[in-house]
């Protein structure tokens, strides 16, 4: 059966597939959120040892599925892999070192007589939560707001910006955007310390927790108000049916108007979201995460099927528009798309055994006995 598929089909998957992974990193980015309100809820040593041990079981996953994500975009659409990576080098080389210095945060923080000492350590988690998160927002930004490119007829690519990606980050649209998702993950951080902590004696460390949640979907509203009304309002990249691309007035509502289903997502995420934190923050419940959590990726598959369907260009090029890349003119051969399907096929199986070992790691709540050992991180 998917042997018949034919190439329109297969490149539509594939950018689900892409889509779908994209949208789980982003709610694991709790991780990075949970990371940036260490200082900020935890004011005593053991307060930080149960934010830190929390979100060290899971940090792996954050960093696995953003390396999916890439893998899949490599595998699926390398020209987009080859333009964005070869081209906007300089923002995921600062992406992928916020990562790099997270991972040796969680391994030395804790280890005797360390170079640092545990504060230069939870600096790091904190710029991995922030610069990181924003950077990568402010990539997804350009799938809208356009990059600094051109390919000639050997799709080589030559950037046209000295800042080499980091420009993006200069784009009022591509902050905001940013910095909302650096809001919305440390919503989400603060929902998955309240689902995994047991605060058996720290009234005031929960209180400040639930607190947290609150203020930063407070802080979030505003960055996400400017995203959507530009996102409204915005010209955007659309292709014909001999693949030219031209500027279409209000693209992206047009995209939204003309794929309810899409529109649906985004207005049940955002609802979903709003409801995890009303739970988390007033409600006294620790079930906020997983509302919170399929709400932002209900918000994610939103943004990028807006981005890459109904004959938009998903990374247009604001210097050339005939360099703008579609999930038609990107992606890889029939061959290559119809063998990555047949592996697809055991994606389910996959997610079963991370759930189940989720649950297993989750079992009981973490408890301030559990990180006194040498153990602890």
């Amino acid at each position: 059966m998917i042997g018949n598929l034919d190439y329109a089909t297969l490149q539509q998957i594939w950018w689900i597939l892409a889509s779908v992974v994209g949208s789980l990193f982003l709610f694991l980015t709790f991780v990075q959120g949970g990371q940036t309100l260490l200082w900020q809820v935890g004011k005593t040593d053991v307060e930080k040892s149960l934010i830190i041990n929390v979100l060290g079981t899971k940090w792996e996953l954050t960093f696995t599925t953003l390396v999916l994500f890439g893998g899949a975009l490599f595998a699926a659409f390398p020209k987009f892999y080859a333009t964005s990576f070869g081209g906007a080098y300089w923002v995921w080389i600062l992406i992928l070192f916020t990562f790099i210095v997270q991972a040796v945060s969680y391994e030395y923080r804790k280890k005797p007589n360390n170079l640092l000492g545990a504060s230069v350590y939870e600096l790091f988690l904190f710029i991995n939560g922030s610069v990181g998160i924003l950077l990568i927002g402010a990539a997804v930004g350009t799938f809208f707001t356009g990059s600094n490119f051109t390919l000639n007829d050997y799709n080589q690519v030559k950037w046209t910006h000295p800042l080499m990606g980091l420009e993006a980050a200069f784009s009022l649209f591509n902050l905001s955007l940013g910095l909302f998702l650096v809001f919305n993950a440390r919503v989400l951080g603060a929902m998955y310390l309240v689902n995994t902590i047991d605060f058996k004696g720290f009234t005031d460390f929960e209180a400040r927790v639930r607190r947290s949640c609150l203020m930063n979907l407070i802080c979030a509203l505003p960055f996400l108000l400017y995203v959507l009304v530009s996102l409204l309002l915005m010209d955007g990249f659309g292709f014909d049916r001999n693949g030219v691309v031209s500027m279409a007035a209000h693209k992206y509502l047009g995209n939204l108007l003309a794929m309810p289903q899409v529109l649906g997502l985004l207005l049940a995420g955002l609802v979903l979201v709003v409801w995890g934190v009303i739970l988390t923050s007033l409600k006294g419940s620790d079930r906020g995460i997983w509302f919170g959590g399929l709400g932002t990726v209900l918000v994610g598959l939103a943004v990028f099927f807006t981005a890459g369907f109904n004959n938009t260009a998903f990374y247009p090029s604001k210097v050339d528009l005939q360099s703008s890349l579609t999930i038609y003119n990107a992606s890889s051969t029939h061959y290559t798309l119809t063998v990555m399907t047949y592996v697809a096929l055991v994606i389910p199986l996959v997610l079963a055994y991370i759930a189940w070992v989720w649950r297993q790691m989750n079992a009981r709540k973490l408890t301030e006995e559990d990180v006194t050992g040498d153990k602890a991180y």
